[in-house]
């Protein structure tokens, strides 16, 4: 049944497939822990419950994420050995090491305060667990920060050899941790992190604006979502076009697939907005495009000259389809979150922010839009470094492991199930405490009960008093 498939195909798609269930919890947890982390902080600095109230209500959701994401990583690494082989003894040396310091450091710390901050509040005292809650948020930026050393490494490498035996060896750790592409893809990935939590919160608040329970909290909430999303949207765009500066001048291939130019320009490149990428032809069908647009934005200079894919060899073409399409949901999703931020702004101006109802439902909408453009960030990103695994010295199809197509797909097709069935159930499980907000507390009652209209309390009577007594 499978005799006919590609080994090396099945088994990119395997890690593709793993890999999009896994970065969709990070990529929330990162976001998470800073969030529980300042909302906590402002618990102990304003002493309003509020804020109480909402670290409970996400903190819980936070710990199954973490969970789902701890579990769905582990998935990952055997494949390495698996289906990766060749590229484990080939590269090894140099992402071993990153991987082993992200668990030494990140997930130690993360796993060592983990479980003061979901239940040692009442045993350790408000001051240490938010340490504690410090503690976590602090790890899964460590976390973030060796994986993704060890990825930008595969992308742009540097402070390595070569041996004897065709493995890669590091000769200096500072250059291929701080690689060329490290720092513009570190502050990336934690910006989409921070606004896919924002969006996530940002939704879950309007959601139970709409429904109009417990509106001190919901408003809050979404209060704090729109900052964020007003705040950290201009930036990620900002950062997102030096990520893509960069990856000009490390990647260029990449580039020209995401940009959808087969043809190179000697004056001017124009900007394809859409169209329909034709790799047998070499061109793009039905494109609509901005002259020139694409020069200015790359090289800012209209008349730069920009070279293209036919000025590369056919057998080092990224699948440009893949890539060209999943950089524009990426940046049109970057673009939808920032009008979200500027009409939250306005709303915040005018007074309406917790009353807008349009806004609300976009907001909705808007909720699991995060995760979209992360996946996209990351397809773009991974697909647009193939032929290679290590960009332009370790092709992927040597690096795939002596496996036979069947014993790949008969693997893929039991994660497929069993992700589906567990994360399934997980995320399930996850929307399900999304829409269960704790009702806002009554008001102290000051001065006895409440009297409803034509009910007043019965008086005292020693007949009464008798009464009771028998």
């Amino acid at each position: 049944m499978f005799e006919s498939l590609d080994a090396t195909l099945l088994a990119r798609f395997q890690f593709a497939f793993t890999v999009s269930f896994h970065i969709v919890f990070p990529a929330f947890s990162i976001g998470l822990a800073s969030y529980l982390a300042v909302l906590e902080g402002l618990w102990l600095w304003t002493k309003d419950e509020v804020y109480f109230a909402l670290f409970n209500f996400w903190k819980t959701i936070f710990a199954l994420a973490f969970g789902m994401g701890v579990v769905s990583g582990i998935v990952m690494s055997y494949q390495f050995g698996t289906n990766w082989s060749v590229f484990s003894d080939k590269a090894g040396p140099v992402i071993g090491p990153l991987m082993g310091y992200e668990v030494l450091t990140a997930f130690f710390l993360e796993a060592g305060f983990l479980g003061v901050m979901l239940f040692g509040l009442n045993r350790v005292g408000p001051k240490l667990h938010f340490f504690a809650t410090l503690m976590v948020a602090v790890g899964t930026l460590i976390s973030a920060t060796w994986i993704l050393a060890a990825n930008s490494w595969m992308q742009t490498p540097a402070g390595f050899a070569v041996n004897d035996v065709g493995q890669f060896v590091p000769v200096d750790w500072w250059a291929v941790i701080f690689n060329p592409s490290f720092p513009y893809r570190l502050v990336h990935m934690v910006l989409a992190a921070y606004l896919t939590t924002a969006f996530v919160v940002g939704g879950v608040g309007a959601y139970h604006l709409l429904r109009g329970d417990a509106p001190k909290r919901a408003k809050k909430m979404f209060s704090m979502a729109m900052w964020m999303a007003a705040i950290v949207a201009p930036i990620q765009i900002f950062a997102g076009d030096m990520h893509g500066l960069n990856t000009l001048e490390h990647q260029p291939v990449k580039v020209m697939a995401m940009e959808g130019h087969y043809q190179s320009h000697p004056d001017g490149a124009p900007l394809i907005l859409f169209g329909i990428p034709n790799s047998a032809e070499q061109r793009v069908d039905y494109a609509i495009e901005i002259p020139k647009l694409s020069s200015l934005i790359l090289k800012h200079d209209l008349n730069a000259p920009l070279a293209g894919l036919d000025s590369v060899p056919k057998e080092l073409h990224p699948p440009v389809g893949i890539v060209f399409w999943a950089f524009r949901i990426m940046v049109g999703i970057g673009f939808a979150m920032l009008s979200i931020g500027l009409w939250s702004l306005w709303c915040r101006w005018r007074g309406t922010l917790g009353e807008n109802r349009w806004l609300h439902r976009a907001a909705v909408l808007m909720g699991p839009a995060g995760f979209v453009a992360v996946l996209a960030g990351w397809v773009t990103t991974e697909v647009g470094r193939q032929p290679y695994t290590v960009y332009g010295h370790l092709l992927t199809a040597n690096s795939v492991a002596p496996i036979d197509a069947p014993a790949v797909a008969t693997s893929l097709i039991a994660f497929i199930v069993v992700y589906f069935l567990v994360f399934g159930a997980g995320t399930f499980y996850i929307l399900r405490l999304m829409g269960r907000l704790p009702r806002d507390p009554m008001p102290d009652l000051q001065d006895g009960p409440l009297r409803t209209a034509g009910i007043t309390p019965a008086i005292a009577t020693k007949t009464g008093s008798h009464h009771h007594g028998a």
